[in-house]
């Protein structure tokens, strides 16, 4: 792992993360997100938006095709309720001959390299974390480690948004954080043709068949507004074949299954 120094400190840097990906359909929303990192001078300064949408329509996906787009490193911090401070900039570790490491998080490895941070579901974060962000989201474009005792200088390219599940499991926001999340974009459901493609994408193997009925399951569910995303028609696609393969039934049988065990009964009300 690289290792920078920061004000005399050593600190270790954590690497970014790859992955094979793309987004399909919706490009308003990755112009959105291109247009809310770009710089229009020197003295311009990037907006840090928050992704808005219902759990498993592609959030994260878009962020990070769009930051490959612009040729980025992609760092990802997934948050939580359990999400301290430290964990968000500097961690003390004990190394060999019990020497105190410090490593970076992934967002101040971002912010150090001049990479994209992904912070996964921010709304699941407590203010008191989210305090220790705020001059990071204005013009100041730093953080502070109390543990390391340094502060950390956020590099001219370093880009961050963060997304947000619309679901009762969340913590409301105060307002001078939210001032700092802006522009707010909104992802919703794919449209029939979007499903179809996104699911040929992620399964290539399987029969035009089973997509069409796939396909026809979630557009159902999004018309009586049921929670169910085309995440969850990735699942039921995959489960449908291994089914299928192990006990030799019918697709049909298997994709009957396969909706009852990862959605639940009442996903069959829209076969």
């Amino acid at each position: 792992m690289d290792t920078v120094e920061i004000e005399g400190v050593q600190v270790t840097l954590s690497p970014p993360t790859e992955f094979k990906t793309a987004w399909i359909g919706q490009k308003r929303v990755q112009d959105q997100l291109h247009a809310s990192w770009l710089m229009l001078e020197d003295t311009d300064l990037p907006l840090t938006p928050r992704i808005i949408g219902p759990p498993g329509v592609g959030k994260t996906t878009m962020a990070y095709a769009t930051a490959k787009q612009q040729g980025k490193n992609v760092y990802f911090f997934q948050a939580t309720m359990d999400t301290r401070p430290e964990d968000l900039i500097v961690t003390p570790v004990v190394a060999d001959k019990q020497e105190i490491k410090y490593v970076a998080s992934p967002l101040v490895s971002a912010m150090i390299t001049g990479g994209v941070l992904i912070l996964d579901e921010g709304n699941r974060m407590a203010e008191k974390s989210w305090a220790s962000l705020a001059p990071l989201l204005d013009q100041r474009r730093y953080v502070e480690s109390t543990i390391a005792g340094i502060t950390i200088k956020a590099h001219p390219e370093f880009r961050m948004c963060t997304t947000m599940n619309t679901d009762a499991s969340t913590f409301e926001l105060p307002e001078y954080i939210i001032s700092r999340l802006q522009p707010v974009i909104e992802l919703d459901f794919p449209t029939a043709d979007e499903e179809r493609e996104i699911l040929r994408y992620s399964v290539p193997f399987a029969p035009d068949q089973l997509i069409e009925m796939v396909v026809g399951f979630l557009q159902q569910a999004h018309n009586d507004a049921q929670p169910y995303t085309v995440r969850s028609g990735i699942q039921v696609v995959q489960y449908t074949l291994k089914l299928h393969e192990t006990t030799k039934q019918g697709i049909e049988t298997c994709l009957y299954s396969a909706i009852q065990q990862i959605v639940g009964d009442d996903g069959l009300n829209y076969l």
